[in-house]
């Protein structure tokens, strides 16, 4: 992905297709943490984006608690981090990974960052620069999260990176029976990682494929933000599709033992 359209993507407008996901009241914040976290009047501005970006099921599926611990991996504008911190509360925490590679070239969104985990606010939230090759936590973490920038990592701006031990380092930092929880845009099947820097896509198979080898077990799927009516032969900036691409949302667990 070319370093100019990055703070693009990172903003990017989700489809608002039904969810075929029912979640597990059992294994996620109850619904009043997660309202609390979402009414919050400091995420005023974002809840414009809530019903299309299916955050309440996403949360769910996620199965984020109060008391966690998440590894957001490149925040982009802070919409989800907003929530996972509001979710997690004062006993949990929200680490979010800058990679140095984007550091570099995205300095204005990179010094809004450090003002906002600077707020009290977010006093939960803290940031991690480092390469993106090099991922590493403070301490085990409950959940890592990506969203739409999971293809990135493939991408020739982010440096030398090996996938196979990337993913392993995900696994690494998590705690037993953590998940792994990716987001991202859909690409054809079969076509594996060829649209990473083009399309900006990257195929559902290819990265389950990917992220097993790294001894993660397949853990579900949303349908939350499926969309049939993409062609997914066109970049995710076309104006034709901008907003409304169809993605794969899939869950990946550390076994506990």
């Amino acid at each position: 992905m070319r370093p100019t359209v990055l703070a693009a993507l990172f903003c990017l407008a989700v489809p608002a297709a039904a969810s075929a996901y029912a979640p597990n009241a059992h294994a996620a914040a109850p619904q009043a943490v997660l309202q609390k976290a979402l009414n919050d009047p400091a995420r005023a501005a974002d809840k414009v984006d809530d019903s299309r970006r299916k955050i309440d099921q996403v949360m769910q599926f996620a199965e984020v608690k109060p008391g966690q611990s998440v590894l957001e991996l490149v925040p982009g504008s802070g919409y989800w981090t907003r929530v996972f911190s509001g979710i997690v509360g004062p006993k949990g925490h929200v680490y979010t990974v800058w990679p140095t590679e984007m550091g570099k070239f995205d300095t204005e969104s990179l010094g809004n960052w450090q003002k906002l985990v600077a707020t009290p606010h977010y006093a939960n939230v803290s940031i991690l620069q480092q390469p993106a090759a090099k991922l590493q936590a403070p301490a085990p973490v409950d959940l890592v999260f990506t969203v739409q920038n999971y293809h990135d990592f493939h991408d020739a701006f982010m440096g030398p990176m090996d996938m196979a031990a990337f993913n392993h380092q995900v696994f690494d930092a998590l705690k037993p029976g953590g998940l792994f929880v990716i987001i991202d845009h859909v690409a054809p099947a079969g076509s594996g990682f060829a649209d990473t820097n083009t399309l900006h896509r990257i195929d559902p198979a290819a990265v389950k494929q990917e992220v097993e080898a790294a001894g993660f077990v397949f853990d579900g799927e949303s349908k939350a933000l499926h969309n049939a009516a993409d062609p997914l032969d066109i970049k995710v900036f076309d104006k034709a599709i901008r907003g409304h691409t169809d993605q794969f949302i899939y869950r990946f667990r550390k076994p506990a033992k």
